[in-house]
């Protein structure tokens, strides 16, 4: 009995690794992203520490070098977060990049497996096909025979 052979069969293998190498980058993409929200939360909830701490100071005695520090502090952590905002943008537009390039990936491979298929289907048809012209060259010889 004849066996399948796809053609292309290392193009849709090297299609497949491609898929898995993009879903790793994606992966550590959005990895990345996470980790910079996460930092920027600290940011803002270190923020929201020592503005509560500027609110207690200047509501009770108040001391000036404490102040000065505090304001200090919290002039710090603005620019920090800034930073930390510009980082989570640049975090996401790497895994807005990666999830299309995975998109893009994953078109191309579900292209080659549907060409896979309809070659596959091809070749059930032609082999189809031979047995059908087997089995009326057999039944054609035996009615010859017969006669």
């Amino acid at each position: 009995m004849a066996k399948f052979v796809y053609r292309m069969q290392s193009v849709l293998d090297i299609k497949i690794k491609l898929e898995n190498q993009a879903k790793i980058a994606y992966s550590i993409a959005n990895n990345k992203l996470q980790e910079e929200q996460i930092k920027l939360r600290d940011i803002l909830e270190r923020r929201a520490a020592y503005e509560n701490e500027a609110r207690e100071l200047v509501s009770g005695t108040i001391h000036v070098e404490k102040l000065r520090e505090n304001k200090r502090a919290i002039d710090v952590l603005k620019s920090r977060q800034r930073e930390q905002m510009m980082n989570v943008h640049v975090a996401e537009k790497n895994v807005e990049a990666a999830r299309k390039h995975l998109n893009d990936v994953m078109t191309e491979r579900k292209t080659h497996e549907k060409l896979k298929e309809k070659a596959f289907e091809s070749f059930k048809q032609e082999l189809q096909y031979m047995e059908n012209k087997e089995i009326d060259e057999l039944v054609s010889y035996s009615f010859h025979e017969g006669e």
